[in-house]
């Protein structure tokens, strides 16, 4: 098996953010760094936001400001450096803030609502580095995850409904190259091993409407639809958990352990 990491992501905010790294260092049932370690809270009162920030077993998705529930958001982007979150729009910078900051945490709300007054409200601003606001952490088997995409199942995908689709739509924190298409799908339950760290090869990755959005626009067409018209199923990806400490970049190959 010829695979390889083409290019590593991660989301610092849940759902409405992607950024491209060249190498991360991966810690062991943790997943990736700053990958989701931040989300938005939305309809919910303070008490119960504290309470979902913290304890992912209070976790619903329905609590949480998505692509799939407020798809406005899919014109904008965060970047996180430095201990500084970035609001971007059209790669314009909007609003930086430093989110340990209560009073900055609630500057950088007050702005999203301003831009799009559709949002419900209330919105607060949560971080937990330890146990992150992956999608996996408010499902039925809690557990930090990564995702992984092979590039050949999206273009077998493009080339089937004869449409473009931006690997982009699906926010995997590794996306491959040099297995056939849906061969992913037959490592479910194995070991893989990527520069000497293990992951657990979890489950397939179901998909929502979110990716039916171009990104860095509002602009929908029915993806989700032509995936499940085209293979019977709504999956995209796998899912990965963490076995070892260690560093993955760009470039570094995939083998089974």
């Amino acid at each position: 098996m010829n695979c390889l990491i083409k290019s590593i992501n991660y989301c610092p905010v849940k759902s409405v953010s992607f950024q491209s790294i060249e190498s991360s260092n991966i810690k062991k049932n943790l997943g990736m760094p700053n990958d989701r370690i931040f989300a938005f809270s939305r309809g919910i009162d303070n008490k119960q936001s504290k309470l979902i920030e913290n304890n992912p077993n209070e976790r619903k998705l329905n609590n949480f400001l998505t692509l799939k529930n407020s798809p406005v958001l899919n014109k904008y982007n965060f970047f996180y450096k430095n201990e500084k979150l970035t609001l971007t729009y059209q790669g314009k910078e909007l609003v930086t803030i430093s989110p340990d900051n209560e009073e900055e945490r609630l500057l950088l709300t007050n702005k999203l609502t301003e831009l799009e007054t559709s949002l419900i409200k209330p919105i607060t601003l949560l971080k937990n580095k330890d146990f992150p606001f992956y999608d996996t952490s408010h499902s039925n088997k809690i557990f930090n995850s990564m995702s992984l995409i092979n590039l050949k199942s999206v273009d077998d995908f493009e080339s089937k409904i004869n449409q473009k689709v931006e690997f982009e739509r699906f926010r995997a924190n590794f996306y491959v190259e040099g297995i056939d298409a849906w061969e992913e799908r037959n490592w479910i339950g194995k070991i893989i091993k990527i520069n000497n760290v293990s992951f657990k090869v979890e489950k397939n990755i179901p998909r929502c409407v979110a990716i039916n959005l171009k990104p860095k626009t509002d602009t929908a067409i029915n993806l989700l639809k032509s995936l499940k018209d085209q293979y019977n199923h709504f999956d995209m990806g796998i899912y990965l958990s963490a076995l070892d400490d260690g560093d993955i970049n760009v470039g570094d190959k995939v083998n089974f352990s």
